[in-house]
């Protein structure tokens, strides 16, 4: 039997134990670096802020079992822990009556130990990545039903070797052409007593013959964990959200980050601030932009089109005029060497320059720094025929910029299979939504309008 590690139970702890180092650290380097130390350098304070701590990040510290997380999600968790801690700690200075705090104090407490306990947990889930691929921490497990979605799930669990998982076998009454097949349901509890087996994912249906039953009772007997998967999942392939009505479980098929109101709120602030930082700077280039627009056709300075926005709301969204006035832009894509284009007009979209205006649209509300990019009306009616979920994208307000663009589908669409897969990232960016995503579109957009990309004309 191949050892797992001596140590892999103390991970956690060790991870724990080094947040709370971070914690502290950030408060010895603020005292040592404080002139004038006020109440919040006092014995009371450290014991409230150690115990604050716990008691904040006691909801997220499963962070450091999860095998499956992204860094968006990682940098989301440590947002979420640390705004909690905070809320705990400042009202435990005010129960404790230390009035003698200034505000600066506590501001850049935070300022130190937040980014510093973020790229803490980036980097021990890179380390921990690292520990599990050379076989180490590996959770021994077994997938019964060898259907779609057992396959699918198998393809998942064995993508990466850093998420820990190390499939033992795969169990069907049906044989199965993989060499993880071990045989039927029969053999199952004998494989998994011989094996030491940690966890099973069923896949099966569940039926009027009880089998999901029977192979609960079987982990139960074993001391294995079992999971469930829903048998659905081989027809739909998106994330769900679990909810209930009254004691009944139900999937919500399209989870939407957005439906939640201080979701809104946030993504809107954010929104808000952005664009009026841009709009502010914007009259600076503008002369430059306009004259180079007006020297290089006849035409206006601006060119709006009608557009498809939040719930197929039609809007106009604007942009600097980089072709010569014509009567196909409502209706003809942009290609790369376009007779329609001039060159002031190419160096623009190349530079994505010309999408500047498009912040007046984030600060009246038709649009968001980031979000499915809006098509054009024609684009709607004819895509919306031939992709069944092209109009959930609409669910969300479009965007500047987005995560099809970031991950290379921008630009134009020859082929119907390079529209379904813009669809299918702008879904799945509907569907996991949150700040920190945001800040990395807009980093990535950011490095490669810097770097160049082929799509941008």
């Amino acid at each position: 039997m191949v050892k797992k590690g001596r140590y892999g139970q103390f991970i956690s702890g060790l991870f724990t134990l080094v947040d709370f180092l971070i914690l502290n650290l950030t408060y010895l380097i603020l005292y040592l670096f404080n002139n004038e130390p006020d109440d919040f350098f006092t014995r009371h304070v450290w014991f409230m802020m150690n115990i604050t701590f716990a008691a904040g990040c006691s909801i997220y510290s499963n962070i450091h079992n999860r095998r499956v997380v992204f860094a968006d999600r990682v940098v989301l968790t440590a947002t979420k822990s640390v705004m909690l801690f905070a809320i705990l700690f400042f009202a435990s200075l005010l129960f404790l009556n230390l009035d003698n705090i200034r505000v600066l104090t506590f501001v850049e407490f935070f300022l130190i130990f937040f980014p510093s306990l973020s790229i803490w947990w980036l980097l021990s889930r890179q380390m921990l990545k690292i520990y599990r691929s050379r076989g180490f921490n590996f959770k021994r497990t077994v997938i019964i039903g060898g259907s779609t979605v057992g396959m699918r799930l198998l393809d998942e669990l064995i993508g990466d070797n850093g998420y820990g998982f190390r499939i033992m076998g795969l169990f069907d009454d049906t044989p199965r052409q993989t060499k993880y097949y071990k045989g039927g349901l029969d053999n199952l509890e004998a494989f998994i007593k011989d094996n030491l087996i940690d966890e099973m994912y069923c896949t099966l249906p569940d039926g009027e013959d009880g089998v999901v039953q029977r192979m609960i009772k079987l982990a139960d007997r074993n001391a294995v964990d079992f999971y469930y998967v829903p048998q659905f999942g081989s027809a739909i392939k998106r994330q769900f959200e679990l909810q209930s009505i009254g004691n009944v479980p139900i999937l919500a098929i399209r989870p939407n980050p957005l439906n939640k109101t201080l979701n809104r709120i946030i993504k809107r602030t954010f929104d808000i601030i952005f664009s009026s930082c841009v709009l502010v700077f914007t009259p600076i280039v503008l002369p430059l932009i306009a004259l180079g627009i007006k020297l290089s056709s006849p035409g206006p300075i601006f060119f709006k089109q009608k557009r498809t926005g939040y719930r197929g709301k039609e809007f106009y969204c604007y942009k600097f005029r980089t072709m010569k006035v014509n009567n196909d832009s409502d209706s003809v894509q942009a290609t790369e060497n376009d007779p329609r284009k001039t060159a002031f007009g190419d160096f623009l979209r190349r530079t994505s320059i010309d999408e500047l205006p498009q912040f007046f649209n984030v600060w009246k509300g038709d649009m968001s720094i980031v979000g499915p990019r809006p098509h054009m009306l024609k684009h709607t009616k004819d895509y919306s025929a031939l992709i069944d979920k092209y109009m959930v994208r609409h669910t969300i307000k479009p965007g500047i910029t987005g995560w099809a663009q970031v991950n290379g589908y921008r630009g134009e669409t020859r082929e119907l299979w390079q529209m379904e897969k813009r669809v299918e990232y702008d879904v799945w960016y509907a569907e996991n939504w949150n700040l920190m995503l945001d800040l990395k579109i807009i980093f990535l957009t950011v490095k490669n309008a810097i770097r160049g990309e082929k799509n941008a004309f």
